[in-house]
């Protein structure tokens, strides 16, 4: 072990995105001396935004991908949010390659904020019926928590990071500490009252969000200010108008004078001593001078993001751990699960002709998961989630060349009708056969091998897939919308980007790599509170969870030190 004091600290935090902001920020503020460590480059909030005040005529390609980029990157140039204007904040494909047995999109953002700079800020609660889940429905192994242990871990979340939302007194999405909401437009509230008409169990509600929509004293303090409404979120926000790490949770901890950040950092494999039993550093490759270097400390909290997660893990072997840290059950990278997307459907609505959308609004509508919630009622297990939003647009008439075209574009008058669409976010079931590894022969530029994804759809999929539709169906019929298209995007996992997995929670160390603290069975003074440690993936966005549990780890982690016990 060195003995440079330089390379010595209370806690190694492994990424600086959602997660590993909230784990330094916990850890600094209870004092702790922290290094976080991230592979990509720095981003500093306001300094390295460099599009977001750009107008569409200042991007070359007016905001879209140019065909080669697309053509050398077809995973990334698949994502939503993978645009001229954004585009720097990912990875491309040709800059860190993977393997797919089977294939998935692996979306990623290699920098300090990781994809909290770019994710679409959807926040809701977990309730019982999905912390049970597993115990009842038997498709996974229980969890070793349920709502009662994250409540105040959620409040503790949404305080900090802010969440516009409505309470909705729900059983199956607990109400949180909000700001004020947006409106549903008006076919958004007409469909929303026909729902509550026709159907008992099912809600259309106001999609909580993670944007500031009231003044608080913390946000203030955080030098945020309200959200304006641009929905230009995946540039970086000026405002800090939404939450992402960078404006928030890593410049907090640097106030403290605790936090040690270090980019360019590319973890090789965490260090594992076997007379002390525990892991006692972290051993890096400097991304660009390819110098291998060590740094330690007493915990390690590996929040990498859900794939590099697993791969940080599954390199780290030794003499005790020879198939990956704590991998004693052989459980580790497997298990994996993610949301479907693939179900989409659209109509067009008749009514409301004297009303026009205009602006915009980060959120829309969202309907909870009703299938399944209080008994087995179908063919598969588990459920999906769905959004659903309205706009009218102007009818345009693009004919013409030259001045004929522009005297055209600009005496258009009309409106067509509303249009209205939902798509789906179904729950996987967590398998062993849906799993990630290591290749044994290519690596990286940095020494490391590369990740080998192997994971796909199952027949509970498509059956909950086809449910979708005629659920979803039968209820744009009840609502009056006509022109209704159902469509199965047929898309790979992965786009959905909610992976979750690999090294689970749960009681047994025999069934699980984690317990109730998100420790390690085999290996106590590490935790892993990404998307990796999830047991099973509900039907909410993820992100929220993630958060609370991170928090709820890093506090129990002091807790542990001050006792001496890790």
């Amino acid at each position: 072990m060195s003995t440079d004091t330089s390379h010595h600290f209370d806690a190694i935090v492994i990424g600086a995105g959602m997660t590993g902001g909230w784990a330094a920020k916990e850890l600094c503020e209870k004092g702790l001396k922290t290094l976080m460590l991230e592979r990509g480059r720095n981003v500093e909030h306001l300094k390295d935004y460099p599009t977001t005040f750009k107008q569409p005529w200042e991007f070359p390609h007016r905001g879209q991908i140019p065909h080669a980029i697309k053509k050398d990157n077809p995973v990334i140039s698949r994502c939503y949010a993978y645009k001229e204007d954004a585009m720097h904040f990912f990875v491309k494909d040709t800059d860190h390659p993977y393997v797919q047995d089977k294939p998935f999109d692996w979306i990623r953002g290699y920098q300090v904020g990781g994809k909290s700079i770019m994710w679409a800020r959807q926040v809701q609660r977990w309730s019982d019926f999905d912390f049970e889940g597993p115990a009842r429905d038997g498709f996974a192994v229980d969890w070793p928590i349920r709502y009662k242990d994250l409540e105040s871990w959620y409040t503790h979340v949404e305080q900090f990071i802010g969440v516009s939302g409505n309470l909705d007194g729900l059983d199956t999405l607990p109400d949180g500490d909000f700001l004020k909401a947006w409106d549903l437009n008006c076919v958004e509230q007409y469909f929303q009252g026909n729902v509550k008409e026709n159907f008992e169990d099912r809600h259309v509600i106001y999609g909580r969000t993670a944007h500031l929509t009231e003044n608080r004293p913390i946000f203030a303090e955080q030098g945020r200010t309200l959200c304006q409404n641009r929905v230009l979120c995946q540039r970086g926000c000026p405002y800090g108008g939404y939450f992402n790490a960078n404006s928030t949770l890593i410049p907090w901890a640097q106030k403290t004078g605790n936090l040690t950040l270090r980019p360019h950092s590319v973890v090789h494999s965490i260090i594992f001593d076997e007379k002390e039993n525990k892991a006692t550093g972290v051993r890096i490759v400097d991304a660009n001078t390819k110098e291998t270097t060590e740094y330690f400390a007493k915990i390690i909290f590996v929040n990498a993001a859900t794939f590099n997660t697993n791969l940080v893990l599954l390199n780290s072997t030794s003499s005790r751990f020879p198939n990956g840290l704590g991998n004693d059950n052989g459980l580790l990278g497997k298990y994996v699960a993610f949301h479907n997307y693939r179900g989409k459907i659209n109509a067009i609505h008749e009514g409301h002709k004297d009303i026009k959308t205009e602006g915009k609004r980060p959120t829309s509508g969202y309907i909870p998961r009703f299938r399944n919630v209080y008994r087995q009622e179908t063919d598969f297990l588990r459920g999906y989630a769905a959004g659903f939003s309205a706009n009218r647009g102007r009818l345009v008439d693009g004919d013409g060349v030259g001045m004929e075209m522009r005297d055209n574009l600009l005496s258009t008058k009309d409106f067509r009708a509303w249009r209205v669409g939902s798509h789906m976010m179904g729950e996987t079931i967590p398998k062993e056969s849906n799993f990630v590894s290591l290749d044994s022969n290519a690596k990286d530029e940095w020494g490391i091998p590369l990740l080998k994804t192997n994971i796909d759809y199952d027949d509970n999929d498509e059956k909950m897939l086809q449910d979708f539709f005629e659920q979803f169906t039968y209820m744009y019929e009840k609502a009056g919308f006509t022109e209704i298209k159902t469509r199965d995007t047929k898309q790979a996992p992965g786009l959905d980007i909610h992976e979750m997995g690999g090294v689970r929670m749960g009681h047994d160390p025999e069934t699980s790599l984690l317990n109730k603290w998100n420790q390690m069975h085999a290996c106590p003074n590490v935790f892993v509170t990404d998307g990796a440690c999830m047991t099973s993936v509900s039907t909410q966005n993820p992100s929220l969870t993630f958060m609370a549990l991170t928090a709820r780890a890093a506090n129990y982690a002091v807790e542990q030190l001050q006792k001496d016990a890790i």
